[in-house]
């Protein structure tokens, strides 16, 4: 195997990785990311997530709106609205192509390198020390070696691979939140009948009932998008499956692309707003809201977060609810911050225990089940890997662990990149 050294390497090629090979690279550390796909985006690229979940808060009188996720985020914001892939209005939907193209020049720009459809397959240690990826492609194995390393894979891969401790879905039995596969329909006139969702969620709820919808999801989960016409689906759920095992994940896709067209002949036959609606897409890979979890220097709980706790560490801020889909079935159970309350994510938490150069980011940082529900949206994911490439590159500079690092030099480097961490 023959392969090439870094400053720092980062796997997985969503908003953190994408987030922390660009801030790593722009404080001139030699970053490689590695990605399994084709382009850049993670879950909206190959999994159809869309749009941004609320990453901001209003002030207590509801007159001001108060944006938590800043820095890089709102950059990547900006690009897409200047390449004309963000929803004018909302400022939330966006066009995933455009997206891709977007981080990919911010990628070129910032000096890193990228290694698109490579997959890593082990990890090289020596006294808890990661040394090496093993990565396999067309064109066979390759060693990689980088002095520092981030997981930001959403599954947690790396710290897997290299033996560091994790966690895997909720305490009592171990089960993550459903699995879903986002879809489209065009050509679906909705503004023929301003009532039409009600009545689809009426109806829905009453073939459920009757054993005729066999989706155990209670309601249908849809959102508009950037074209007119075409409406966006993330309404099948899988449960009781483990999003980190091959052989049932295979299964979760089996079972949501029948879920998937369950739907679409409902609404075909049901309504006349879709009976000639056309099934646009499906997402090349289900989506995952949780599985690993590293268990890190601190694990954020949900007493921290309900108590808007603020950490002198902390590298990210966040309110959005504690959004649980049921691992078990139907039902979703929310917490809503009061207005003008947020919490704070320390760098501990993307500190694997024992690792004296490897960093997490993403939904996989070292929170509990009912934390990272509500951490694991994109905007947060995208501040969390921020923070990370910063954080490596620091530990670069210094030539330090990444526990040793000097943090308030980290969050100095957030708050001049326009990041809000308090």
């Amino acid at each position: 195997m023959n392969g090439k050294s870094y400053d720092i390497i980062v796997v997985g090629g969503g908003f953190a990785g994408t987030a922390a090979a660009i801030c790593a690279a722009r404080r001139g550390r030699k970053v490689l990311l590695i990605e399994k796909y084709n382009c850049l985006g993670g879950a909206p690229a190959y999994g159809l997530v869309n749009p941004f979940m609320p990453y901001w808060t209003t002030s207590e009188d509801g007159k001001e709106r108060i944006d938590l996720s800043r820095g890089l985020f709102r950059e990547i914001l900006q690009r897409l609205e200047q390449a004309g892939g963000l929803h004018k209005e909302d400022k939330c939907c966006f066009n995933e192509e455009v997206l891709k193209c977007v981080l990919l020049h911010m990628l070129e720009e910032s000096g890193a390198s990228v290694l698109f459809q490579a997959h890593v397959t082990g990890a090289e240690k020596e006294n808890d020390r990661l040394t090496a990826v093993r990565v396999s492609g067309v064109s066979g194995d390759h060693l990689f070696s980088a002095d520092y390393f981030i997981d930001a894979t959403g599954d947690a891969n790396l710290v897997f691979l290299a033996g560091f401790p994790y966690e895997l879905g909720r305490k009592e039995d171990g089960f993550c939140q459903p699995m879903t596969l986002c879809f489209r329909l065009g050509n679906v006139q909705f503004q023929k009948n301003p009532y039409v969702f009600a009545e689809v969620q009426k109806l829905y709820k009453k073939y459920r009932a009757e054993g005729r919808i066999k989706n155990p999801r209670e309601d249908v989960l849809l959102f508009h998008t950037v074209s007119k016409d075409v409406l966006h689906f993330n309404t099948t759920r899988v449960i009781r499956l483990d999003p980190t095992n091959v052989f049932d994940v295979t299964r979760a896709e089996i079972e949501a692309r029948e879920q998937v067209f369950e739907l679409y002949e409902f609404l075909r036959e049901n309504f006349e707003e879709f009976k000639d609606c056309v099934l646009l897409s499906t997402a090349m890979q289900i989506g995952v809201r949780e599985s690993r979890r590293i268990v890190g220097l601190h694990m954020l709980t949900e007493e921290e977060i309900v108590a808007c706790t603020r950490f002198e560490d902390s590298v990210a801020v966040c309110n959005y609810d504690i959004d649980i889909h049921d691992p078990d079935g139907s039902g979703t159970s929310h917490y809503f911050f009061p207005a003008g309350k947020y919490y704070t994510i320390p760098y501990r938490c993307l500190i694997p225990q024992g690792a004296h150069n490897l960093l997490a980011a993403g939904r996989c940082v070292s929170a509990t089940h009912e934390a990272q529900a509500s951490l694991r949206i994109m905007p947060t994911c995208c501040n969390l890997g921020e923070a990370a490439g910063i954080a490596a590159a620091i530990a670069a500079e210094s030539k330090r662990d990444v526990n040793e690092i000097n943090v308030k030099t980290l969050q100095d480097a957030l708050v001049q990149s326009g990041a809000k961490i308090f």
